[in-house]
This record gives C-alpha cells, structure tokens and sequence, in this order.
C-alpha cells in the first residue's frame, strides 16, 4: 500500500510541476494530429466497408510528423524523437506526391478524350 500510496504522490507532484510551454504546445498538437490519423482512417474504412487510406490521412501524417520533428529538433533537441518523426514524413510526403501526379494523370486523360 505504501508503494501505491508513493507512486500516486509522485503523480500528483508531477502534474502539480507541469508547464506548459510553446514547444510543448507544438509537440501536443503534433501528437493530437498525428494520432486523429487513424480515426480518419477508421471512419473511411468503416463508411466504405473496404481498407482506405484517405487523403486526409496523410495530410495529417506531414502536417503532424513536420510539428513533432520541430518539437524534437528545436523544443527539446532529441534524437531519439527526431529519428522516430523523420521516416513517417517522407513517406507521407511520398504518398502525398504520388497522389498528386495521379490526379494530374486522370485530369490529363479526361481532358485528351474531349
């Protein structure tokens, strides 16, 4: 009981210290953005009934990844979370792009057949 009663008092003391920052701030949106991803993803999938990756998806994926790499790169210089951020932007930025040059195939193809 002791133990529990010890770890609850270092909680309680850990929420009473907590400050927000700017950095952090940028760090929770980051994280808010980077998470809400899946319920997108999830409301797409379900509405359809088939596995979708919307575009939404990875506009949340860059928007989030690019807020959580600043976060890590200027709030708190750590590699750690610097090196986890890094391969989920560029492969949403990636995807963005394929994306972006299928739209302007199909738009190319439609306006050839007029």
């Amino acid at each position: 009981m002791d133990f529990l009663q010890h770890e609850l008092n270092h909680i309680v003391e850990a929420i009473h210290r907590f400050q927000l920052t700017p950095w952090k701030a940028v760090g929770y949106a980051g994280s808010v953005m980077f998470t809400s991803r899946w319920f997108v993803q999830l409301y797409y999938t379900r509405k359809l009934k088939r596995v979708v990756m919307p575009l939404s998806f990875w506009w949340l994926s860059v928007c989030g990844s690019i807020l959580l790499l600043a976060y890590f790169i200027i709030g708190k210089n750590d590699s750690v979370g610097i090196l986890s951020n890094f391969f989920p932007t560029f492969v949403s930025v990636y995807n963005l792009v394929v994306h972006l040059r299928e739209v302007k195939r199909r738009k190319a193809l439609v306006e050839s057949e007029v």
